[in-house]
């Protein structure tokens, strides 16, 4: 059955012309997404069109938005997250430097406004050995807190409902849940669904040789799956607490995250590219976003 319904679903160009896009969002009817190297966060209706909501000149990555409706846009390379007011001016909204080893990367926020952020630990694009790295929480006054530490690349998260946030663990292959506590401290760590095993070298070429699955961006459905963008494997998967995976979509070409949305909730965007290395996103615009149909609809957050 997986595979006659593969054969029915093939993704469609929704955007093109693009560096790098990243950590889409679907909020009040468009899909906010980050466009890393032109370093701008633009949204769309799916439909055509398009408006940039924010440059950000540290590089955008993760979206989320407070409960007033305000977005929050990380700035990767300065380690800040700003703050976008409804005229669309940016305000510093918390400064991670003192708490962040790398660059920032994705962001979920929560229905508080709790910020839960990721960091690359190392300089990934240098050639650096890989070096495990924390999550951050940031309070909705500012406030910068550690959360959790040794995580393999933090990268794509969601809070499934119930409040259990998952992180997907991009050079550990695996996604990994923490229950969130009343005050935003995260407790009872475990593996939500391995990919294989663990890759025990610091060397990023060989543990990319080695990943069975690279779990970058993800996002939640209603039956409590998560969609997994695999950076690797040209594919999206759909994944049961456990590991099981239960569905595929294979894109044709490097696929880094993916967002539930549309007017019903089922339509799965996934933000695609030929690869993600900086030098060779950065001079061309090759980056889309796709669109492609599935069952069950978005649920949880982002």
């Amino acid at each position: 059955m997986m595979q006659r319904e593969q054969a029915t679903r093939e993704p469609v160009i929704v955007l093109e012309g693009y560096s790098y896009l990243e950590c889409p969002r679907w909020h009040d009817g468009r899909l906010w997404v980050s466009d890393f190297y032109t370093e701008r966060v633009v949204a769309t209706d799916g439909r055509g069109t398009t408006d940039v909501v924010a440059e950000v000149p540290g590089q955008p990555s993760g979206l989320g938005f407070l409960p007033d409706g305000r977005a929050l846009i990380v700035s990767m390379r300065d380690h800040r997250i700003l703050r976008r007011d409804d005229s669309g001016a940016l305000t510093e909204h918390a400064d991670l430097s003192g708490a962040v080893s790398g660059v920032l990367n994705d962001m979920v926020v929560d229905e508080r406004g709790r910020a839960y952020v990721g960091n690359f630990g190392f300089d990934l694009m240098g050639g650096a050995p890989i070096r495990y790295t924390t999550l951050t929480r940031v309070d909705p006054d500012g406030t910068v807190t550690t959360v959790a530490e040794d995580l393999g690349f933090p990268n794509g998260m969601v809070i499934l409902p119930g409040g259990v946030l998952v992180v997907a663990e991009t050079f550990a292959g695996r996604l990994s849940a923490f229950d969130i506590g009343e005050d935003g401290a995260l407790g009872d760590r475990r593996v939500w669904a391995q990919f294989g095993d663990t890759p025990q070298s610091d060397d990023v070429g060989e543990v990319v040789q080695q990943l069975a699955v690279a779990p970058d961006g993800i996002c939640a459905d209603a039956e409590g799956a998560i969609w997994v963008a695999d950076a690797l494997h040209a594919r999206v998967i759909r994944v049961r607490e456990g590991g099981e995976v239960v569905d595929e979509i294979p894109t044709g070409t490097g696929v880094f995250a993916c967002m539930l949305g549309g007017d019903d909730g089922r339509t799965l965007f996934l933000c695609a590219a030929p690869s993600f290395a900086e030098h060779e996103r950065r001079p061309v615009r090759e980056a889309q976003l796709l669109a492609v149909r599935v069952d069950v609809p978005h649920a949880g957050l982002p």
